[in-house]
């Protein structure tokens, strides 16, 4: 609960950025670590509250309030130990979670909430430092042997929550590294790869196999499947929605992931052939979410003549509103860093045309304001307001609009049912298929990193239990019986 009086004595204090003008130039995290002692003083200002909602705020059921404890006492090798006891990966979500645990803190409802996503990161950057987490193969082993499919968050937290029951765990990445789109489609000034690395290191050292290149349904024969005894897919929602508009297919009409993925492989001196560039270009974003915030960040570091986005919805507002009170996630407006280093925003504008010249090129957009009018009973109505037309100069226009569900591949050649949004039915994470499971975006559609790692760990638990006919792995936010660094 930190210091009793904490919340009173002491204001949120966050890290603080390098300036636009320098981080700009580079590809590098630029947040700047609060000290030991500041850190101490925000896990003070969590107060005791009786009930913690920040539990049920956090997918993985975070002990919250526990670690929060510990930071304040000096305790940091404790603190570690309680996070990683429910959450396989902190210094993921410390960089990238959207921290809805925040957004349902008690305190958060007189003051601004506990700092709890940058105590997390602090925690685990300094059990990294002091060399506390290490590998721990398990010491038994079932030799049961199974298959996962995708190394994304949920992926990798299914696989290490396996092959700490001890199964033999194989994961499959079609890409030429491991970490699914936390490491190309995640910009490097949001995460460093390196960051992925050190923790891939524990878990190759603590005995799971990663095949890399390795696409199955396509260069994998879905049958040798077969040999393992379970499976479970992980292989996120990857179908990128797009625009039904005249001009799409203009050149220099972008999807957003193949924008940022280009850019993260040729930092990493991979070959991009024609490598997509937002250099001296008029820059449109088309969506609002984070993704498109990247491709904002992104095209500034690529000196970017003009960078703008469009959003359908409306503008939230600058607090939180009253139709999403305290303690759900709340809809309030949202700027970035990316945001901050220059963007020219606009809400309720829809694209009606891509404008290309004789040669296919793209060289404007075509816009109109739009207003939703809600009707009892009926979904919001998208109304057009005359008069509003507008063409905007664009020599590059990225698509940020999200995803619509898995790929089919697997579901068609294993036979798995899918629901209507075409994601991989599975109760209890079991599908049609007995031994087959399925977790994170690929069964529950689009959503956030924490949701992804709760789906592997939930998955796993399942799984193991069907191995096994019993399960000593954790339910959510109970901290994990076979918990180790």
């Amino acid at each position: 609960m930190g210091k009793i009086t904490g919340f009173k004595e002491f204001e949120r204090q966050d890290e603080k950025y390098t300036e636009v003008k320098d981080r700009v130039k580079n590809y590098k995290e630029f947040t700047v670590p609060l000290n030991e002692s500041e850190i101490t003083e925000q896990g003070s200002r969590c107060m005791d509250c009786g009930i913690p909602f920040c539990h049920s705020g956090c997918p993985l059921g975070n002990l919250i309030p526990d670690f929060n404890h510990m930071v304040y006492q000096g305790e940091w090798q404790k603190a570690s130990w309680l996070l990683h006891s429910t959450n396989n990966f902190p210094e993921f979500t410390g960089r990238l979670c959207p921290a809805p645990c925040e957004k349902s803190c008690v305190l958060g409802i007189i003051e601004d909430p506990v700092s709890i996503e940058n105590i997390e990161k602090s925690i685990v950057e300094r059990a990294f430092k002091e060399g506390w987490i290490k590998p721990h193969p398990p010491k038994v082993r079932t030799g049961k042997t199974i298959a996962v499919v995708g190394s994304g968050p949920a992926g990798l937290a299914a696989a290490q929550q396996l092959n700490r029951a001890g199964h033999l765990v194989t994961v499959f990445e079609r890409d030429d590294a491991i970490g699914g789109l936390l490491r190309y489609g995640i910009p490097n000034f949001k995460m460093e790869k390196g960051i992925i690395d050190r923790r891939l290191a524990i878990l190759i050292a603590e005995g799971i196999i990663f095949k890399t290149n390795v696409n199955v349904g396509v260069n994998y024969k879905v049958e040798d499947l077969k040999a393992f005894d379970a499976v479970v897919l992980c292989g996120g929602a990857t179908v990128r929605r797009s625009l039904p508009t005249p001009g799409i297919d203009a050149k220099g009409v972008v999807q957003a992931m193949d924008f940022l993925t280009q850019q993260t492989k040729v930092l990493f001196g991979k070959e991009v052939k024609d490598q997509v560039m937002a250099t001296d270009k008029n820059v449109i974003v088309i969506g609002g979410g984070d993704t498109g915030s990247d491709c904002v960040g992104t095209s500034n570091r690529h000196g970017a003549k003009s960078v703008v986005n469009f959003e359908i919805m409306p503008k939230p507002p600058g607090h939180r509103s009253p139709t999403t009170p305290w303690p759900y996630w709340p809809l309030q407006l949202k700027t970035t860093s990316s945001h901050k280093e220059g963007v020219v925003r606009n809400w309720l504008i829809n694209t009606k045309e891509f404008i290309k010249d004789k040669e296919g090129k793209l060289t404007a957009l075509k816009t109109i304001n739009v207003e939703w009018k809600m009707v009892p009973g009926q979904r919001p109505q998208l109304i057009e307001i005359e008069g509003t037309e507008k063409t905007w100069p664009c020599d590059l226009a990225l698509l940020a609009l999200g995803f619509t569900g898995p790929e089919a591949t697997l579901s068609d050649q294993l036979g798995l049912e899918t629901d209507a949004r075409s994601n991989y039915k599975a109760t209890k994470y079991q599908t049609n298929v007995p031994n087959i499971f399925a977790a994170g975006d690929m069964r529950r559609g689009q959503s956030l990193i924490v949701w992804a790692i709760s789906e592997g760990r939930e998955a796993a638990r399942e799984v193991d239990r069907f191995l096994m006919g019993r399960t000593n792995l954790a339910t959510k936010g109970s901290g994990d019986l076979l918990s180790v660094h």
